[in-house]
């Protein structure tokens, strides 16, 4: 925030969508220093207008909702794939938020590989077009990628076949330009999901 130059009398409204309180408490404070704007969370806003949800409200989170929001158009059903921390997929049929899937994330089981299995080095996930690697780098690196896109096609349709409807498949986040076009599945990229979800949100904020 130091070297982020702002004026801060022009900002009219505060909206986090926060999965780690530790960091909105921290920001919150610094904030509320530096404005009399009062910061507001996704969750604590009422969000029926937007949104139908057929789960357990407390436990989704808050960027997961504001993705969901982001798409709904009342028409489409969306499966949202977002390659975070976690490897999440949501699952919108027309206005409601129906639930999800969370896998482990890809760079979090990454580090854990290497922190557990001593001989193997921390490496970066690259598209690979051979399955058997020739060496420890690159049969990690087949593993993941190989791995996950098969995990990716496979949960997918596996939502098709529970639910018995067609969904248009959004992904974002992290690593889904390495999966965009390895996966059998037809995607679309939106990396500006969750901001976009963000400023429809805000509009409940007076």
């Amino acid at each position: 925030f130091n070297n982020f130059k702002l004026d801060y009398k022009k900002i009219e409204k505060i909206l986090f969508c926060s999965v780690v309180p530790k960091s909105f408490i921290l920001i919150k404070k610094f904030l509320s220093k530096k404005t009399k704007v009062k910061c507001n969370e996704v969750k604590n806003l009422n969000l029926k207008s937007f949104i139908k949800i057929k789960v357990n409200y407390k436990q989704v989170g808050s960027d997961r909702i504001t993705n969901a929001i982001s798409l709904i158009n009342n028409k489409n059903n969306f499966i949202i794939l977002d390659f975070g921390t976690a490897t999440t997929f949501d699952v919108l049929i027309k206005d409601t938020y129906a639930g999800g899937i969370i896998a482990p994330g890809i760079r979090l089981s990454l580090n854990t590989l290497s922190d557990k299995a001593t001989l193997i080095p921390k490496i970066d996930l690259k598209m690979v077009n051979n399955v058997i690697g020739k060496n420890t780098i690159s049969a990690v690196r087949s593993g993941f990628f190989w791995g996950y896109a098969g995990l990716i096609d496979n949960i997918i349709n596996l939502i098709k076949k529970e639910t018995r409807k067609s969904f248009k498949v959004i992904i974002t986040g992290g690593f889904s330009n390495l999966f965009k076009k390895s996966i059998k599945t037809k995607v679309n990229h939106n990396k500006d999901i969750t901001i976009n979800g963000l400023i429809k949100i805000s509009e409940l904020i007076k």
